[in-house]
């Protein structure tokens, strides 16, 4: 039973990450302008191209069905016994790297050029400040080579369940069915997870705190003191790529407007 079962599942993995015939680039990215704009500890988001990558956009309501997280040259910076073993690999891509999580390969460093072809969202944490951005790079880089460890059928089943038929208010959660480390690796929990870790916020409930300040006086006094509000942590298996993207947390940083500072709409020679 147990050869059984994994054959099943190696089946619905394939099935699952086969590319579409289909996929529509909406717009070319520049490679160029991207590298000089991204930063370490960006996350890019990704509109997928396989099976999995329709079900999660579905899911969550969103044009995006990947994150990862950029890392730039600190597998070079930090390995240096891998240095020549990964310039022979990616060249001058092993200063732009990405760490993500995938069904097929678990937890890998992948150039950013991997992604070139893809529609593409480069999300910036706030005011992130460097010993964090390094906490965080530790916690990812601790995950690499952790495998996407489907223990059961039914972990991979949900993405074949017909999801037009999950009412909406259950299609976030049918993310998480499955066992603990299978919904813990994928992209978007592993990322969370690391900025939650630092108590940095995604996209969390908040709630007013009981006596918040008011008016500006109160307001100036209380820049240096904690939020005047309770933060709910989210549960990271809960995490998606849409969060974000609509977290006022992270800005959205448009790397091909880069090339456009002369832009002038009334210029256009429209068809």
């Amino acid at each position: 039973m147990g050869r059984l079962r994994d054959r099943m599942i190696r089946a619905a993995a394939r099935v699952l990450t086969k590319p579409r015939r289909r996929y529509q680039l909406r717009h070319p990215n520049n490679l160029a302008n991207l590298r000089g704009v991204v930063r370490k500890g960006d996350v890019v988001l990704v509109d997928g191209e396989q099976r999995v990558s329709e079900v999660i956009k579905y899911l969550t309501q969103s044009s995006w069905s990947h994150a990862a997280l950029y890392v730039g040259d600190e597998l070079l910076r930090r390995f240096p016994a891998r240095r020549e073993t990964l310039l022979d690999q990616h060249g001058i891509e092993a200063e732009h790297m990405l760490v993500e999580a995938t069904m097929e390969e678990g937890v890998k460093a992948v150039p950013l050029v991997k992604y070139a072809d893809f529609n593409l969202r480069v999300c910036r944490p706030r005011g992130l400040r460097a010993d964090d951005l390094a906490r965080i790079v530790d916690e990812v880089f601790a995950q690499l080579g952790s495998k996407y460890d489907v223990q059961h059928v039914l972990d991979l089943g949900r993405y074949f369940f017909p999801v037009s038929l999950i009412p909406r208010r259950f299609r976030r959660k049918a993310l998480e069915v499955g066992g603990g480390f299978t919904t813990n690796v994928i992209c978007s929990s592993m990322i969370g997870r690391a900025y939650q870790n630092i108590g940095f916020p995604i996209l969390p409930a908040v709630e007013p705190a009981a006596g918040a300040p008011q008016g500006w006086a109160d307001w100036l006094r209380r820049r240096k003191t904690p939020y005047p509000a309770l933060f709910h942590r989210q549960r990271e298996t809960l995490i998606t790529p849409r969060d974000f993207d609509l977290s006022p947390y992270f800005d959205v940083v448009k790397f091909d407007a880069v090339e456009l500072r002369d832009f002038d709409y009334r210029r256009i020679r429209w068809a």
